[in-house]
């Protein structure tokens, strides 16, 4: 898949990974795109990062940090960042040069641009036939608002998902942390490993589509079910009635999930609450649901007895909960740490830091280390050169630029 010399890849420390040999070119901005081309290359994949001169919009966005956005750093690990103007003619041939030897390109224009710029799918599938051209748009490729500019939370918002976030009777509230951009990376990733799996049968690339309309659906495919003759104006909201959630402990919060009959005898055991147990008014769920007015004061008084981190460790894996943490302890969580979830990156200008390092664990195939995200334009020059049969240029070794 690879034609390119092996000296303008990164050479990536540890084992090869299921995508190896699989060239991505990424021209897309936010999250969504970038985040699913970052998933490609936790899998072995060569990622290639193609920013406009003013640089992936991301990079601007609020951070502590001073010289480059969290949100950039998290969602762009692992790739080479060039500079392409794709309105000047040399740097379009440029980008037409890397399609000839790519097997994906991911972009997130809205429908109209690319044939604007000269990269819309026909074109680049007379350069390359085996591409898989991905295509990330707010709301699909057509109908009448596929013009518009989509947005995480614009998405949450129509598609009812901040409704039902809110509380009953309560204003809509938005769902914090980009869920809709996050899971539109994984379908956006997922149909790309399918594409090229397609592709090894018939030897043809071929245009893939996710929309964050598709993936704010999707991830609501539970409530997105209207049965013939069924009223459309129904409940589905599918919480299960204040019992499971979180609750104040005499410290901190817990979230207890008590659904079925064995954790919620469970739950009435731990806490001192048996005759509730044992009460054929709350044997169900929905009995539960319906008398929630009457538990949820007991078992808030019974909880006030110890800390939220005491009764995680009390409950154990009888009942299913968790204290309420915030991100930061997370970096050294001992099951974190254990699964190796979180690494350390060298950043050019950032320096030292730590965030998640890989997502997926494939056992035969662990894939190469991780690489820091790249500074803006950090390895245009040897890419432009490697593309050009330059082969002197040195690429990136252990994620520090050598150019």
């Amino acid at each position: 898949m690879d034609t390119f010399p092996p000296e303008s890849k990164a050479a990536r420390n540890g084992s090869s990974g299921p995508l190896d040999g699989v060239r991505v070119l990424d021209l897309s901005a936010y999250i969504a795109g970038p985040y699913a081309c970052s998933l490609l290359a936790d899998q072995g994949a060569d990622v290639i990062k193609a920013e406009p001169p003013d640089g992936d919009n991301l990079r601007q966005y609020p951070s502590t940090l001073p010289s480059e956005s969290r949100a950039f750093l998290g969602v762009n690990r692992s790739k080479r960042g060039i500079v392409l103007d794709l309105k000047q003619a040399k740097d379009h041939a440029v980008l037409l040069k890397l399609v000839r030897d790519a097997d994906v390109l991911v972009h997130n224009f809205r429908p109209g641009v690319p044939a604007r710029l000269g990269i819309d799918h026909e074109r680049l599938n007379l350069v390359n036939p085996r591409l898989i051209y991905c295509a990330i748009t707010g709301y699909g490729e057509t109908g009448p608002m596929k013009d518009k500019a989509g947005y995480d939370q614009v998405l949450q918002t129509m598609t009812g998902m901040c409704t039902l976030q809110g509380k009953r009777g309560g204003a809509p509230e938005i769902i914090y942390g980009s869920v809709v951009d996050y899971y539109a990376a994984a379908l956006l990733a997922s149909g790309v490993s399918s594409a090229l799996y397609e592709r090894e049968r018939s030897g043809l690339g071929q245009f893939v589509g996710v929309s964050l309309l598709r993936a704010a659906l999707t991830m609501q495919s539970a409530r997105m079910i209207w049965a013939e003759g069924e009223s459309l104006d129904i409940g589905r909201d599918m919480r299960s009635g204040g019992v499971t959630g979180i609750h104040p402990a005499r410290e901190g919060y817990i979230y207890i999930s008590a659904n079925t009959a064995r954790f919620w005898k469970a739950l009435c055991a731990k806490t001192g609450l048996d005759a509730l147990a044992e009460d054929a008014r709350y044997d169900t769920v929905r009995k539960r649901a319906q008398h929630v007015a009457e538990i949820v004061p007991k078992l808030h008084a019974a909880l006030t007895t110890h800390t939220a981190l005491e009764w995680e460790e009390r409950f154990g894996d009888e009942v299913p909960c968790a204290a309420a943490r915030q991100i930061e302890d997370m970096f050294d969580h001992p099951q974190v740490l254990a699964q190796g979830i979180v690494g350390s990156f060298e950043h050019p200008v950032v320096g030292r830091y730590r965030g998640v390092a890989q997502s997926i664990r494939f056992g035969r195939t662990p894939g190469p280390a991780p690489f820091a995200a790249p500074v803006l334009g950090q390895h245009t020059d040897s890419v432009i050169a490697a593309v050009e049969g330059n082969s002197d240029s040195a690429f990136v070794v252990r994620g520090k630029s050598q150019s």
